[in-house]
């Protein structure tokens, strides 16, 4: 799981904090090096937002990424890319993430790949680790959980299916209270952020998954609201949707 040099692949500003804050706390205290590819802005597109919020996404999406670098700096992570695309459309943008991303694997060669795991926390989530599957020949692949809905309820931090292979991380206090401060930089997602816990991380090797299928049975984290119509912070996309868009892209070494 650690290695000389992580390639971390983060789907929203943010994540980096959520999934691994204290997992890249310890690989940089042994001397690694974590590199991250931010794979969207984390901001919803103008055209989402209300009609009198929509003025204000350029500053909204300046922000993100100004918490971002304070996050980053924080951490000690060293920028490798990032896209500045809106959040829920990534799985739009997967010949340009893939080809960026073994780009990166080629330039930096990592010793691992850190990943979300594909357990319907975001669609965006799903399609970061689908992503990550590309590179599994390469370079070994870790995912980590961070929340879903698996049983119906918000679980944090705990895989919807365990592997066996599971590498729990309990944080210490002092890691605790330092994950909370590093969440405290993302004031721009406060209102997002309340379910995440700060009491351990869990990383395993990248599981075979099979992306035609949902993460799990039932409804999955980011459907929970769907019954609110048109609201900027409910994502509306039926899982159905990030599966076909991963089926439609057919990379013939995905498996």
């Amino acid at each position: 799981m650690l290695a000389e040099r992580i390639l971390l692949l983060v789907p929203h500003p943010d994540d980096e904090v959520v999934g691994c804050a204290a997992a890249i706390g310890r690989a940089v205290a042994e001397g690694g090096r974590v590199f991250v590819f931010y794979l969207t802005n984390g901001v919803p597109a103008r055209t989402v937002l209300w009609p009198w919020q929509r003025a204000s996404h350029p500053g909204r999406v300046a922000r993100r990424w100004r918490e971002a670098v304070a996050a980053a700096a924080r951490l000690g992570l060293a920028e490798a890319a990032r896209q500045d695309i809106p959040t829920r459309t990534l799985k739009a943008h997967l010949r340009q993430a893939s080809d960026t991303l073994r780009r990166l694997v080629e330039e930096l060669r990592p010793g691992a790949v850190w990943a979300p795991a594909y357990e319907g926390g975001h669609q965006d989530h799903d399609v970061a680790n689908f992503l990550a599957s590309l590179v599994r020949r390469a370079v070994p692949v870790w995912e980590f959980s961070e929340y879903n809905y698996a049983g119906g309820r918000v679980r944090s931090h705990e895989f919807p299916a365990a592997a066996g292979t599971e590498r729990v991380l309990a944080l210490d206090p002092a890691e605790a209270a330092r994950k909370r401060a590093l969440l405290g930089l993302y004031a721009s997602e406060r209102a997002n952020l309340r379910h995440v816990g700060c009491r351990r991380e869990v990383f395993r090797p990248l599981v075979r998954y099979d992306y035609t299928r949902p993460p799990h049975a039932g409804p999955l984290f980011y459907q929970r609201f769907q019954w609110v119509p048109r609201h900027p912070r409910v994502d509306h996309c039926r899982p159905v949707e990030v599966c076909r868009a991963i089926a439609e892209f057919a990379i013939p070494d995905a498996a």
